[in-house]
């Protein structure tokens, strides 16, 4: 076989260079775009993915609920939004109101809604990016929650999701979480009876939900995050489409990652306020996650344990800087402090079929980690195991 003639080589070269140019030329659009309101607004919520397609909202029977189980909900919020909602009765309940009345009305009356809220827990669910609340996944999560954990279901749209009017925006999504709580209280539940769960995007939400009351001094029943991050920052500088970390070439400059930080419109910062939660904590990930590593919740874990630890001593933050003898040995001997007092707090349960549960008694109740071997980003929360442990941390289920 010959070798490549030199115009052959410079034929290659040149289409290297040309495809180089293109895919640069490309990405600058794209982080153009990104910096824009409008674009960054669509990638980060996927709100106009409106799964499933021309949903109606006003028969959750088609989605797969029982028939006369769940209330549709228009809920005004006070920047006169309306969002959209459902109210899913507990399946004791249902059954129980089933048997009362052999032919249901379309969906239960408010006096129905209000004997649901006085008799059984209910968990005022927040979803994450895309979808509406009548996407597969989601429904699979009241149908589980409401008999397995024999509790009632608020879920909510956020504002620019599903049928509900307006524009996401952190500050909007946290407004709508707040009328859904307002809602539940208007309607005569107990602060005590009323579970958080956020999942993926929606932990964010929850946490600003939770926050928001204990500033208020109010106590919920407890708060449970599902495949969460720590900050929108941080997940941003990782996140990945098809498997491909989309900003990873803007994090080999510290300009990129101060440029990333910048271009950020939309603010989620768990990691920054989790402490300020007056109420017990789950946090629950799978190893198996792709769109949000499970090193976020590890992260929001420490968090939450960092108060009960001697104090810890902060390496320098530039790799230019050099500890002398005595710092580094300071520092080694601050970590095993501890790393000895962690493992006496902390209870660690491993099973070999399904991963390994952490817990200890922190400064508002007990927090719980569970870390699963499965469940992916989108059913963590499906596991049956996952379920059980909210079960026993929040007395839901057969645990009332």
């Amino acid at each position: 076989m010959s070798d490549p003639t030199p115009s052959t080589r410079r034929g290659f070269l040149d289409g290297l260079h040309r495809f180089a140019f293109i895919s640069s030329f490309v990405y600058a659009v794209f982080i153009a775009l990104l910096a824009t309101p409008f674009f960054q607004r669509h990638v980060l919520y996927q709100h106009a993915i409106r799964v499933p397609w021309g949903a109606n909202f006003a028969l959750p029977e088609k989605y797969g609920l029982a028939p006369g189980k769940t209330m549709n909900l228009k809920l005004v919020t006070t920047d006169n939004v309306t969002i959209g909602s459902w109210f899913v009765l507990s399946e004791p309940f249902y059954q129980e109101y089933r048997a009362r009345s052999p032919v249901l009305p379309p969906q239960p009356a408010v006096d129905v809604i209000q004997a649901a809220l006085r008799t059984y827990p209910t968990i005022l669910y927040c979803h994450g990016v895309a979808g509406t609340r009548a996407a597969p996944s989601r429904m699979q999560h009241y149908s589980s929650f409401s008999s397995r954990l024999r509790a009632n279901i608020l879920v909510i749209d956020y504002r620019g999701f599903g049928d509900s009017e307006g524009i996401p925006s952190d500050v909007g999504l946290a407004e709508d979480a707040q009328t859904a709580w307002r809602w539940l209280m208007g309607q005569g539940a107990k602060p005590e009876d009323i579970m958080i769960i956020g999942h993926s995007l929606g932990t964010g939400v929850a946490t600003s939900l939770a926050t928001s009351l204990a500033r208020e001094n109010l106590k919920p029943r407890g708060v449970a995050l599902l495949a969460p991050f720590s900050s929108l920052a941080t997940l941003v500088e990782t996140y990945s489409i098809g498997g491909v970390p989309i900003l990873q070439p803007l994090q080999t400059f510290p300009i990129g990652r101060k440029l990333i930080k910048r271009l950020l419109r939309q603010e989620f910062n768990t990691l920054s306020v989790i402490q300020d939660i007056n109420v017990p904590v789950l946090i629950a990930h799978s190893q198996d996650d792709m769109e949000i590593p499970y090193h976020h919740s590890r992260t929001l874990l420490d968090k939450l344990l960092d108060p009960h630890l001697p104090e810890a001593i902060s390496l320098p933050a530039s790799p230019d800087v050099l500890l002398t003898k005595e710092e580094y040995t300071a520092y080694l001997e601050a970590e095993k402090q501890r790393r000895a007092v962690r493992s006496g707090l902390v209870r660690k349960t491993e099973l070999p079929t399904f991963g390994t549960i952490e817990e200890f008694d922190g400064t508002a109740g007990k927090v719980v980690y569970v870390e699963t071997f499965w469940g992916k980003h989108n059913e963590v929360g499906l596991q049956e195991g996952v379920q059980d442990v909210i079960a026993s941390t929040f007395r839901l289920g057969h645990q009332l």
